[in-house]
């Protein structure tokens, strides 16, 4: 029998244990699709005031070099969540039949893929681009989605001449008049032009979704075997992303100073102005303002499926709707972000 002492620390101890297990958190390794700038705010939102700890999540958040870099990492399980240009996806499965990988949030309901002009180089609208040079990564998002915004902007790719850039060269090659106009993601390049002394008046920004093309954009990616052993955490974690978007959405300047206190070479202004041009263009859109954010319209998907035909060329017959874009861990009624 124990003594009194003894049954006392005993007890103590078993509480200790009780008291650490309640407050483990899971930890959640979360891959981005690009460096630490204004529109990864919201995850860090979520991390500093304390959405992901009350879920009882320990997430840390790696910078990424582009989406097609970041879909292996999940796909392979190095990291269970992700975001990244769903798109991008979808080659990704046509390409490796099975593989554990599926988008559960849409984020960016409008793209970003933009043609990014000069106006004093005579690029205000698509047509504007036949007889002039673009620069284009050939790894870019937006450059990937080309054919298929001619196509829908009734613009004769032939008359445009092509010349392909590096991602540190792009704007700096446009602010020196080498190209007229550049691919990219509307809120980086602009701002990006801003930065390089271009004045604002001088830039064009010619989003591809307003004029015709249907694609959805970035999502919260998830490796689907990790998903189906941890459904709740993922649920868990996906409400704390929306509510890191409603507190950025609600105070930018907060968001901006969480990104810098993870990128201090960042400028707080800039960041603060790039997360809210992406909030306004691509996140807030119509869409989202009526059904909530997170998911998707699947005639719309049906339609941009039909579109990236005409930018990429399908191994094998395009999956079901539900094979790249999985809402059941998704609330009904989706989330508010207002």
């Amino acid at each position: 029998m124990f003594t009194r002492p003894l049954r006392t620390a005993a007890l103590a101890a078993a509480a200790l244990v009780t008291a650490a297990a309640a407050h483990a958190q899971t930890k959640v390794p979360f891959a981005l699709d690009w460096k630490f700038e204004g529109p990864s705010a919201a995850y860090f939102a979520a991390i500093d005031n304390g959405h992901f700890g009350d879920a009882g999540l320990d997430v840390t958040i790696e910078a990424g070099s582009g989406s097609t870099n970041t879909i292996p990492k999940i796909a392979t399980g190095a990291f269970p969540v992700g975001f990244g240009d769903i798109n991008a996806v979808i080659r990704f499965l046509d390409q490796n039949p099975g593989a554990p990988i599926t988008a559960v949030m849409m984020i960016y309901d409008k793209p970003p893929f933009a043609i990014i002009g000069r106006k004093s180089q005579g690029v205000s609208g698509p047509a504007d681009l036949e007889g002039r040079i673009l620069g284009a990564p050939p790894p870019d998002g937006a450059w990937a989605q080309f054919a298929a915004f001619a196509d829908a902007a009734g613009i004769d790719p032939s008359k445009v001449t092509v010349e392909p850039v590096g991602f540190p060269t792009r704007e700096p090659m446009l602010a020196e008049g080498e190209v007229d106009a550049v691919a990219g993601f509307s809120f980086s390049s602009f701002l990006n032009l801003v930065r390089l002394g271009v004045p604002e008046e001088d830039i064009s920004t010619i989003l591809m979704a307003d004029h015709g093309l249907e694609l959805y954009s970035n999502a919260i990616l998830v490796n689907t075997d990790w998903a189906a052993e941890n459904a709740d955490t993922l649920k868990a974690f996906l409400a704390a992303v929306a509510a890191g978007w409603k507190d950025v959405i609600a105070d930018p300047e907060m968001g901006a100073k969480a990104v810098i206190a993870r990128n201090p070479a960042a400028d707080v202004a800039l960041e603060q102005r790039r997360l809210e041009l992406a909030t306004a263009a691509n996140v807030l859109t119509d869409y989202v303002m009526a059904n909530g954010m997170g998911g998707i319209d699947e005639a719309r998907f049906a339609a941009a499926l039909e579109q990236l035909k005409l930018t990429y060329e399908f191994q094998n017959d395009p999956l079901p709707i539900a094979s790249y874009f999985d809402s059941s861990y998704l609330p009904d009624g989706l989330f508010a972000v207002k």
